[in-house]
């Protein structure tokens, strides 16, 4: 579902945040994606979902060579990928059911089918009373559910998320986490960075470790 072979990612700063990473991730796998400040992990999310491209390498997501995508042919790949952020990224003048409603009103969906499916995704995440509430009257663990509820809304069958528990506290985050586990059990595909070893050690999942842009030895993986 996900691959990564040899990939290198050079910014114009010079600075190297990866450095020939390969690892797979299988369709339907739920994994972590671990290591130190810097070490890549935010760059391997961006790659997949094409905010950015490899300097050397390929990226496969299913069967597409995200190398050979066109300009044209990104927001494609985009609509398989339901990417979540740790500052939310949300719409404070909208509300709830708005800025849940964002990706399939950009999609084209009509009206009544955009009603249904954010209505939805809002039960799943456990915030259906709260369609008609901004942002701004949400506490920080609710904020990143409505992120969650857009980012699954048009029922993408990858999910990636940037230290989505980063700003909340330990029993928040295992909520998230629970929540991701669950869209991975309905056959989505997961892959989350984070910093927090404790936190997904909890979750006996599989761990990609990175160290300076490469994958941290076995040793250092098991031994967190």
């Amino acid at each position: 579902m996900i691959r990564f072979s040899e990939v290198s990612k050079r910014y114009q700063s010079g600075h190297e945040a990866l450095r020939k990473l390969s690892f797979e991730l299988q369709e339907g796998e739920m994994a972590f994606l671990t290591g130190h400040s810097g070490a890549g992990k935010s760059t391997v999310l961006r790659l997949v979902a094409l905010m950015e491209r490899a300097t050397q390498g390929q990226v496969w997501v299913g069967n597409q060579n995200l190398n050979r995508v066109a300009r044209r042919g990104i927001p494609y790949v985009r609509r398989q990928i339901g990417m979540i952020f740790q500052d939310h990224r949300l719409l404070f003048d909208r509300p709830v059911f708005d800025n849940v409603a964002l990706p399939l009103i950009i999609a084209g969906y009509p009206h009544k089918e955009i009603g249904k499916r954010v209505r939805a995704a809002l039960d799943m995440v456990g915030l259906l009373s709260k369609e008609k509430s901004t942002p701004i009257m949400l506490s920080g663990g609710e904020q990143q559910r409505v992120g969650i509820a857009r980012a699954v809304v048009n029922k993408p069958p990858i999910l990636l998320a940037d230290e989505p528990t980063g700003n909340l506290d330990p029993e928040l985050s295992a909520e998230i986490m629970q929540l991701f586990a669950k869209f991975n059990q309905v056959g989505c595909t997961v892959l989350i960075a984070s910093h927090d070893l404790q936190l997904i050690e909890n979750m006996d999942k599989r761990i990609i470790k990175l160290k300076n842009g490469m994958l941290a030895p076995a040793a250092e993986v098991a031994h967190g």
